[in-house]
């Protein structure tokens, strides 16, 4: 659903900019306290958090790449809003898309440059709000467990793809640059969508049910399904217990919750996962154009369509020119876009959790107080 420059005018896509920009701003804030050890992952260790959501942005960018049918001559692919909310929160997430969403327009020329704003607020804010919104709704009266979140993703991600169809269709009903009947575009818009909805239901449940499986306390939407810390006691044995007095009670060390242990393994399995879609599995998508694609095509959205400024990029469509070898080529392209994805996504979050942790040393002598205990001289005992 990337939309093009030329789509909607410049008004329209300078309003949505500033709408894009606000939403980054206020997403930077919240991302701090996601990605500072607070909420669902405390205990998980703030230095690993920034990594898991960099990539959670390249395993998005990647699966992107894996255009899959949904009807005659048309094709779909990942959002990814919904994935990123539930795995690693609603204001991390937006910042996940949206990372995805810049490094697409500017390598591979695919989405606006000066329609950046529109796909950020369409594909990012948009998908992340509705499907977060809708996802915690059903957690919370579902019975609780893994199947009810897997259950819950599944239902919020299949709503979010329409939903950002719908918000197009109110930004092409502000901007849109040709004479089609919104009606039109509304039907046709949501009418597909659907359909690719339920293929991003599909990948959003399998993906977070995997991670589930070996580790829910990474899932930010499961939080509450990891036990907490227990301490065991038992009796102490004693000259007491031989009188019947109630003895003492001697505390077991517990065992180390799941969010202790290392999130190495899980890294490496999803670079590598997204190495595999990217540079690989990508190749035997389909070649089909995607929803607003087929939409404006058929309905005549893109008649005023403009070239994209980095249309001459070396990765332009996801093709390293020079190299004849399509596979290659793609595939070359797909791996350097994970890299690209991870290096920038992470690098983002390390910034923004590293602010926060400096705000938190800055604050606790106001919270807590790092005055001596006040001394006691003779003359006031």
């Amino acid at each position: 659903m990337h939309v093009p420059d030329g789509f909607i005018d410049a008004p329209v896509s300078a309003a949505a900019g500033v709408l894009a920009a606000a939403a980054v701003a206020v997403s930077l804030r919240g991302a701090r306290r996601e990605l500072g050890g607070t909420g669902p992952h405390t205990g998980l260790g703030a230095e690993r958090t920034a990594p898991l959501a960099g990539l959670v942005a390249a395993f998005i960018f990647a699966v992107q790449m894996l255009n899959f049918p949904v009807a005659a001559g048309t094709s779909g692919h990942l959002l990814g809003g919904a994935l990123a909310a539930i795995l690693v929160g609603p204001y991390t997430g937006v910042l996940c898309v949206s990372v995805v969403l810049l490094m697409q327009s500017v390598l591979f020329a695919d989405g606006g440059l000066t329609a950046l704003g529109v796909n950020i607020t369409d594909m990012a804010v948009v998908t992340v709000l509705v499907a977060y919104g809708i996802f915690r709704g059903l957690v919370k009266v579902l019975p609780r467990g893994r199947r009810a979140v897997t259950a819950a993703a599944f239902v919020a991600a299949a709503v979010s793809v329409p939903a950002a169809a719908v918000a197009f269709t109110g930004l092409y009903a502000l901007g849109g640059t040709t004479d089609v009947p919104i009606a039109t575009v509304f039907a046709a818009m949501t009418g597909v969508h659907v359909l690719i909805g339920l293929g991003e239901a599909a990948i959003t449940a399998l993906t977070v049910g995997a991670v589930l499986a070996v580790r829910p306390d990474l899932v930010y939407g499961a939080r509450g399904l990891a036990k907490p810390l227990e301490l065991r006691t038992s009796p102490l044995a004693g000259p007491a217990a031989a009188a019947g007095e109630r003895e003492p009670e001697r505390v077991e060390p517990a065992r180390p919750v799941a969010a202790r242990r290392s999130t190495r393994r899980v890294w490496l399995a999803g670079v590598a996962a997204a190495l595999v879609c990217a540079g690989g599995l990508s190749y035997y998508a389909s070649t089909s154009p995607d929803g607003l694609e087929k939409v404006a095509r058929d309905q005549g959205i893109d008649a005023k369509a403009e070239a994209h400024a980095a249309k001459d990029s070396p990765l332009a469509d996801y093709s390293v020119k020079d190299i004849a070898n399509p596979r290659i080529a793609g595939g070359l392209a797909g791996v350097i876009g994970v890299g690209a994805t991870l290096a920038v996504g992470t690098g983002v979050f390390v910034v923004v959790r590293k602010r926060r942790g400096a705000a938190a040393r800055d604050a606790v002598p106001e919270v807590a107080g790092d005055a001596a205990p006040p001394r006691h001289s003779p003359e006031s005992a």
